[in-house]
């Protein structure tokens, strides 16, 4: 039975999206511990804005946000082929996915490391692995519940405004549906992440900074999805190809009859 499941290109096709979505979403995850100067990245000097009477405020942004555009892509090409259903399914279980390897992270860090393990990288710069073990992986739970609740939200806020999008515009301008939604769901991303993780669980920053912080991270995320636009044709060509483009059409069809709570 499972070759006859494996030869169907469509199952297939969804196996091999779900799985690069979960795995750019846990990578998001996992690196996201890291920040970095988005101005120095490209050769440029410091913003220094000033927003709602924060000073100095740059586009320091955690490196997750590198594989991101990828799990936005991925969900309107998903959204499209195989409906809000489909986005739903591969949204809990790269969810639940992402819990169980901080949770296995947190029993990583819990284990007593060899001794001579921890100070084997010291010519390196490193004198104490398990501190520096601990400082990557074991992100706070500010963070932890902070990025799930982002990320959860985020895609069934794409899923949904994807879909109302094309049911005004149909078949037609991809580019509308996949870039509008993505923009509507990356301003939902920036905001639960940010208040959730900076100002609900934590006290030391003031609401007008996270606010501020809101702003700077959206602006970056509105250029990159207006970037990544061409990707998403990208994408959808491939997909004909692999498809068919009569079984391509049958499929978006399909997913757009689709109820939500079928």
């Amino acid at each position: 039975m499972i070759h006859s499941i494996l030869a169907d290109r469509a199952t297939r096709l969804y196996l091999i999206l779900g799985g690069f979505f979960a795995a750019n979403a846990l990578l998001a995850e996992m690196i996201g511990v890291k920040l970095f100067q988005l101005e120095s990245a490209l050769g440029l000097p410091m913003a220094n804005l000033e927003l709602l009477g924060e000073q100095g405020l740059s586009f320091v942004l955690s490196v997750g946000v590198l594989p991101w555009p990828i799990v936005f892509i991925l969900t309107d090409v998903i959204n499209d082929y195989y409906g809000v259903r489909g986005v739903r399914f591969l949204t809990v279980l790269t969810a639940g996915l992402i819990a169980f390897a901080f949770v296995v992270m947190y029993f990583a860090i819990g284990m007593p490391p060899a001794d001579f393990w921890v100070g084997m990288n010291a010519s390196k710069g490193v004198p104490d692995m398990q501190a520096a073990f601990s400082g990557i992986f074991g992100q706070g739970m500010n963070i932890i519940i902070g990025s799930l609740a982002a990320f959860v939200v985020g895609q069934l806020v794409d899923a949904t405004s994807f879909r109302a999008i094309k049911r005004v515009t149909g078949d037609k301008r991809i580019w509308l549906r996949a870039t509008g939604s993505t923009l509507i769901s990356q301003l939902i991303d920036s905001v639960v992440v940010t208040y959730v993780a900076f100002w609900v669980l934590r006290d030391d920053f003031s609401f007008a900074r996270c606010t501020a912080m809101v702003l700077t991270a959206y602006t970056y995320k509105f250029l990159v999805a207006l970037l990544s636009t061409p990707l998403v044709y990208l994408v959808h060509a491939g997909v004909e190809r692999y498809l068919g483009r009569e079984r391509a059409e049958a499929m978006r069809a399909a997913a757009l009859r689709m109820r939500d709570e079928q």
